[in-house]
C-alpha cells in the first residue's frame, strides 16, 4: 500500500503538471485538479505513445518526463499552485461525513490494488503488453506472436508510462488511481448538490456506489475503468453545459471522448456528442478549432501508426485495410480470433455459431445464465423505463441526445462484443438517474454511502466465492488483501507460474507450464506465449511466428507453412 502511495503521489504531481500545460494548449480555463490530472493522464500518453515509436518507455522516457515536469512547474508554479489551492478549498468545504468517505474510500482503493490482481486478461495480455512497450516500445508484427497483443490499449500505454519499471517490478495500478480520482470528483459534486439541488450533481455523486462493482478490475490495468469514470464524466458536462456550450467545453469533452477512443475503440458511440456540440455551434466554434483539431489529428495518426506496427492493419480492429507489409496477421487468424471472441461474448458452443443466425444467437445471450443474465435483464429494464423518468422528472434535450448515444452504444456492442462489462456503466448511469429522481434524500443517499464502503470491505477482506454468478473458473474467487500488501503490493500476476523455454523455428519463447488456459501468458519474461497456442495455429492453420531477425526489437512475421514441414 505504502509503495503504491508513494508512486500515485508522483502520478498526481505529473498529472496535474502536464494536464496544466494541455489546459494552456488548448485554451481552457480549467482550475479542476481531478479534470487536470485526467488531462494529464492524456498528455501523458499521447508523449508514450510518440516515444514507443521509435524506443521504449522506460528510464530514458522518465528522465525527459521529469526534467518535462521541472520545467513546467518552476515556469508556471503560481498558477499550477491555484489548481491545488482549489483542491485544498473543495476538500475544507465538505462536511465531516464527506471527509469521512473520501479517506475510507482512498484506503480500500489503495488497499485493493496491492491485492491478488482479479480481471483475467491481465493474465492474457495486459501484463505482457506493458512488458513489451517497457523494454522495447511498439514492435513490428507483435501480433503475429499473439494476437491480443494487438490489442493494446492507450491504457496501457499510459501504464506503462507509470509503471516505474526500471525501479520496482510490481507497479500495475494505474486504473485504482483513476477511479480515485472518479470517487473524488463525484463526492465534490455531490456536496455541491446538497447546496444547489441541480439533479445532474446528484447522478455524478452517486458514482462511488458502483465500486462494489469496479473495485475487482483496479488491481490490474483494466481499460473498463477509465471508460466507466470518462463516461460519466462526459455526460456530466455534456448535460450542464449544452444549453450555453462554449468553446472551452466543447474542447474538454472532445478531448475527454478522444482519449476514451483511444482506451477502448468500442466507445464510438460517444464521438456524437462533440459532433452534435459542433454541428449546433459550428458558426461560434470555427475560428477557435485548430488546437482540438490538432489533437484530434494527433490521436488518430498515432492509432493508425501503432496498429499498422503491431498487426499490418492500421485500423485494427477494423481489417478491411491491410499494408502490404511482411508484419502482416494473416487473415485467417484474425477469423480464427474474431469468432472465439464471438463464441465467448455470446456464450455459444462453435456448433451454435457455424449454424444459429444472429437472432438466435442473440437470443441465446439474452437468456445466458448465470450473472450474465441478471446484468442483461437489468439493462433491458432500466434502458426500458428510463424514458418515463427523463420524460417526467427531467425532461432535457441534452438527456435524451445522451440516452439515444446509449442505445446506439448497446447496438454496436451487441453486434460486436456484448459483454456485460463493456455497458455496464451505461446501465449504471440510467440506474442512478432513476435513483437521483425518486430519492434525493441526502440520510438515504449517506446510508448508501456506507453500505458500498461495507460491502467493499467484506469482498477485500473476506473469501467470497463467486462460482454462484459465473462458469469461469479461473475467475471464482474474489481478488483478497493481505497483511503483507501493507507496504510491498502483489506481484502483477495472480499465479506464481513456473516457464519453460521453448525452440519453434528461430522463434525461442517462455511458455507457462502450468497450461491454465489457451491465451494465457502469465508474467514471463519476453517473449512470452502459451505453447498450446503456438502448436495450435501450427497443426490447423499452418502458421508458425518467427523473429524478423534475432533482435526482438525487430518484431515478427507469420511464417506459412507447407503440409510436410
Amino acid at each position: 500500500m505504502l509503495l503504491i502511495f508513494i508512486s500515485w503521489f508522483y502520478i498526481f504531481i505529473t498529472s496535474i503538471n502536464l494536464g496544466f500545460c494541455t489546459n494552456k494548449i488548448v485554451g481552457i480555463k480549467n482550475q479542476n485538479f481531478v479534470i487536470t490530472s485526467f488531462l494529464g493522464i492524456l498528455s501523458t500518453t499521447l508523449f508514450a505513445s510518440i516515444w514507443a515509436i521509435f524506443g521504449r518507455i522506460n528510464i530514458e522516457f522518465h528522465s525527459v518526463l521529469l526534467i518535462l515536469n521541472l520545467i513546467i512547474f518552476f515556469k508556471f508554479r503560481s498558477e499550477i499552485k491555484l489548481i491545488y489551492n482549489s483542491f485544498y478549498q473543495e476538500f475544507k468545504n465538505l462536511n465531516a461525513t464527506l471527509k469521512f468517505f473520501i479517506a475510507a474510500i482512498t484506503t480500500l482503493i489503495i488497499a485493493q490494488c496491492s491485492s491478488i490482481p482479479y480481471v483475467i486478461d491481465n493474465e492474457s495480455y495486459y501484463i505482457q503488453t506493458i512488458k513489451w512497450l517497457n523494454e522495447y516500445g511498439f514492435v513490428k508484427g507483435l501480433g503475429n506472436l499473439h494476437i491480443f497483443y494487438a490489442q493494446t490499449s492507450g491504457w496501457h500505454i499510459a501504464q506503462s508510462a507509470f509503471n516505474f519499471s526500471f525501479l520496482y517490478k510490481n507497479f500495475n495500478d494505474l486504473s485504482g488511481f483513476c477511479l480515485l480520482l472518479g470517487n473524488i470528483f463525484a463526492i465534490f459534486k455531490l456536496n455541491e448538490y446538497f447546496s444547489t439541488t441541480n439533479k445532474n450533481y446528484l447522478i455524478i455523486g452517486l458514482l462511488p456506489l458502483a465500486n462494489v462493482f469496479f473495485f475487482q478490475f483496479i488491481s490490474a490495468p483494466s481499460p473498463d475503468i477509465p471508460i466507466y469514470i470518462l463516461t460519466f464524466i462526459i455526460f456530466f458536462y455534456f448535460i450542464e453545459n449544452f444549453k450555453n456550450t462554449t468553446i472551452e467545453n466543447f474542447n474538454l469533452i472532445t478531448l475527454l471522448v478522444l482519449f476514451a477512443l483511444f482506451i477502448k475503440v468500442t466507445s464510438v458511440a460517444l464521438l456524437i456528442l462533440p459532433i452534435i456540440l459542433l454541428i449546433t455551434n459550428f458558426k461560434l466554434f470555427a475560428p477557435k478549432l485548430l488546437p482540438i483539431s490538432i489533437f484530434g489529428l494527433l490521436f488518430l495518426s498515432l492509432f493508425i501508426i501503432k496498429n499498422s506496427l503491431l498487426t499490418g492493419y492500421p485500423l485494427f480492429p477494423f481489417t478491411r485495410l491491410e499494408l502490404d507489409s511482411n508484419h502482416l496477421i494473416p487473415r485467417n487468424v484474425i477469423s480464427f480470433f474474431f469468432s472465439e471472441q464471438m463464441r465467448y461474448n455470446y456464450f455459444i458452443s462453435e456448433s451454435d455459431l457455424n449454424q444459429l443466425s444472429f437472432s438466435q444467437i442473440a437470443i441465446k445471450w439474452l437468456l445466458s445464465s448465470k450473472i450474465n443474465a441478471i446484468f442483461n435483464a437489468l439493462t433491458i429494464l432500466i434502458i426500458a423505463i428510463s424514458p418515463f423518468f427523463v420524460s417526467k422528472y427531467f425532461n432535457k434535450k441534452s438527456v435524451w441526445i445522451i440516452y439515444f448515444v446509449v442505445i446506439f452504444q448497446l447496438l454496436i456492442l451487441l453486434f460486436t462484443s456484448p459483454q456485460y462489462r463493456f455497458f455496464i456503466h451505461l446501465t449504471l448511469f440510467f440506474s442512478f438517474f432513476i435513483f437521483a429522481c425518486w430519492f434525493a434524500n441526502k440520510k438515504l443517499i449517506f446510508a448508501s454511502y456506507y453500505l458500498s464502503i461495507g460491502l467493499i470491505a467484506v469482498v477485500l477482506f473476506f473469501p467470497v466465492s463467486y462460482k454462484s454468478l459465473t462458469q469461469n473458473k479461473l475467475i471464482g474467487k474474489n481478488s483478497r488483501f493481505s497483511a503483507t500488501n501493507i507496504l510491498y503490493p502483489h506481484s502483477n500476476s495472480k499465479w506464481k507460474t513456473a516457464f519453460e523455454s521453448v525452440q519453434k523455428g528461430n522463434l525461442k519463447f517462455n511458455s507457462p507450464t502450468n497450461n491454465y488456459f489457451f491465451w494465457g501468458s502469465g508474467n514471463g519474461n519476453l517473449p512470452s506465449v502459451n505453447k498450446v497456442q503456438i502448436e495450435y495455429f501450427e497443426n490447423y492453420y499452418q502458421v508458425l511466428p518467427q523473429q524478423t531477425t534475432t533482435d526482438l526489437k525487430d518484431g515478427f512475421y507469420a511464417k506459412k507453412l507447407s503440409s510436410n514441414e
